[in-house]
């Protein structure tokens, strides 16, 4: 198979952006959050270009700390931003986001680039960064869904075991329907890259399985970790 990534100039980035333009003109038009979705496209764009260049030395250090300082970084900054919807917020409650998405993610991230890949050595940052990066993200997404409905259930007066509940599942939705359409709608994204470099579809499915479990399993023990302990404070 042919392994060469065909290269993106810089109008055809341009031109991918099109359907953003739409949707912000459209927003724009219905007097939604169109600055809100502006401000988070402009910032996806700055950090992207960002990271592509600090990942081109973080991709050639051998130094431990430095990927442990990074991963340190990577989840302080998810459970910030999976409390953000939240009208109230306090340190107490950054504080359960912060291990929750750390007890989902951390223990999986290390079975996966430990038992499943046998990444050599541990912090090999060529696989662990974005491995953390996806499992990290997947979870504070579920957090951020779970902590939203459980406060608005909460507060509905449907008490705490309810809104538990209610708060598991509907932040589990996404993953569930991600399951059951992955192959039949969709190739999810490290699944196409693969099989754009070259890798045989049989063994980029192979992984992409690797990928669905380890955010299925990380995002739903990071919500059920937060859900309790949420329900343990006033």
């Amino acid at each position: 198979m042919n392994s060469t990534v065909p290269v993106i100039s810089a109008t055809q980035l341009v031109l991918a952006c099109v359907p953003t333009v739409i949707v912000i003109g459209i927003m724009v038009h219905w007097r939604t959050h169109a600055a809100s979705a502006l401000y988070a496209t402009a910032r996806m764009l700055v950090q992207l270009i960002a990271i592509g260049y600090v990942l081109i030395y973080l991709f050639e250090t051998d130094n431990a700390l430095i990927i442990l300082g990074v991963l340190a970084i990577m989840l302080t900054v998810a459970s910030w931003i999976a409390i953000r919807p939240l009208p109230r917020r306090n340190r107490q409650i950054y504080a359960d986001a912060l291990t929750a998405i750390a007890c989902g993610s951390i223990p999986t991230l290390l079975l996966v680039t430990q038992g499943v890949i046998d990444v050599e050595p541990w912090f090999k940052p060529r696989y662990v960064i974005p491995l953390a990066g996806m499992i990290f993200a997947g979870a504070m997404n579920t957090v951020s869904l779970a902590a939203e409905r459980y406060e608005s259930d909460y507060d509905a007066v449907n008490g705490p075991e309810r809104a538990r509940r209610a708060a598991f599942e509907a932040s589990m939705i996404p993953h569930v329907n991600t399951l059951l359409a992955v192959g039949l709608v969709t190739l999810p994204g490290m699944m196409t890259g693969q099989v754009l470099s070259g890798v045989s579809p049989l063994v980029a499915a192979k992984y992409q399985i690797v990928v669905m479990t380890m955010l299925f399993g990380a995002s739903g023990i990071a919500a059920a970790v937060y859900l309790v302990l949420r329900g343990r404070r006033p």
